[in-house]
């Protein structure tokens, strides 16, 4: 099997991520992992728990390597690990089953023009919120509009935003997870105001599927007052520059109602990555209707090709316990495939004898 490593321009047995580079660099550029609330250099280690740990050059982005200019981080690495003239490498390795779990992407809501992600910095999706409440996020962790860093009085979470829907980009399935991780984060974001935040989720259905999710759902409602509004929302309007945005719909007993918020949330679903469609395509795996990894009821983490074992998001979308159950199970299965072929690569050391 061949597998191709792409260059990071940093030697990984030399980096020890001191992050002297990263200081030194004079490249900002927005940070996919912080949704782009906030930058980070052109040398970067992509999270805080990434492993390896060692930094990498954004070749697309270095002054360096688009201009030849610069060089700041080579100048001032203490161990010399940066190496300009890394190149894309071939390696070919010896498997008896692999693994794919390529993990999610989430749905672009910037194809939606009604919602006006892309036009104002209030509305947020679901995982840039997330990051807005995470302590090693953009704001550490107080919870802030993005416009103005002042802290809200009101937040939506609008439902469904690319799930349960025929429009272009968008799936008509459920993605399983939105509905618990937005009452998640409507929980959260009480938690971390110094207000009486009002925090109201419009929804379709609540579907919190899980062991116990219905009692988390309950608990929001009941005993910290998130409102759950059963109304699927369509538009978004701005309201008068002040970076607050006003939703228009009807309750369910039939009356006409208008609220002013000054976060909305797009609770946004899941699909598979772009990477992960081309790497099934070279690996011959085929996939549902819905562009997941196909496998059938009974061989969840069997994929349609002999030896190829698939888990979490890229088999259906799922929450981290279940894609954890899901690696144990692909996990197991190989390893048993591969039982009669246990140790028969070790070479036993052979010590002189006096």
């Amino acid at each position: 099997m061949s597998v191709t490593t792409y260059p990071r321009y940093v030697d990984t047995d030399k980096c020890i991520a001191c992050g002297l580079c990263a200081a030194k660099c004079p490249k900002k550029v927005p940070d996919e992992y912080e949704g782009g609330l906030s930058k980070r250099k052109a040398i970067y280690v992509k999270y805080a728990q990434a492993v390896p740990l060692k930094y990498a050059i954004d070749s697309g982005k270095c002054i360096y390597l688009t201009k030849g200019k610069c060089g700041a981080c080579a100048k001032n690495c203490p161990t010399g690990a940066i190496n300009y003239d890394d190149k894309e490498k071939k390696v070919t390795v010896k498997v008896g089953a692999v693994i794919l779990a390529q993990g999610t992407s989430t749905f672009d809501p910037g194809i939606y023009d009604t919602f006006g992600y892309s036009k104002h910095p209030n509305i947020v999706t679901s995982l840039e919120f997330e990051r807005i409440l995470s302590a090693s996020g953009p704001f550490g962790g107080h919870l802030v509009r993005p416009s103005d860093k002042k802290e809200p009085e009101k937040i939506a979470w609008l439902q469904c935003i690319g799930s349960r829907d025929e429009h272009f980009g968008a799936k008509g399935y459920c993605s399983a997870v939105c509905c618990t991780y937005s009452i998640k984060e409507a929980m959260l974001a009480k938690e971390h105001s110094s207000k009486d935040l009002d925090t109201a989720i419009f929804y379709i259905d609540i579907r919190t599927n899980g062991k116990d999710f219905e009692r988390y759902y309950n608990r929001a409602k009941d005993d910290l007052g998130v409102r759950f509004v059963k109304s699927k929302i369509t538009n978004i309007d701005p309201v008068n520059g002040s970076g607050r945005h006003l939703i228009r719909y009807v309750d369910e007993t039939g009356k006409r109602v208008e609220e002013e918020f000054d976060i909305i949330v797009l609770s946004v679903g899941l699909g598979v990555t772009k990477e992960g469609m081309e790497l099934a395509q070279n690996l011959v795996v085929d996939m549902n209707q819905y562009g997941f990894a196909k496998t059938s009821s009974f061989e969840p983490v069997q994929s349609t090709r002999p030896g190829i074992y698939v888990c979490g998001a890229f088999q259906a979308p799922k929450d981290i316990p279940s894609s954890v159950i899901d690696a144990s199970a692909a996990a197991g299965i190989a390893g048993s495939k591969l039982s009669e072929s246990r140790w028969s690569l070790t070479k036993t050391v052979e010590v002189p004898t006096v």
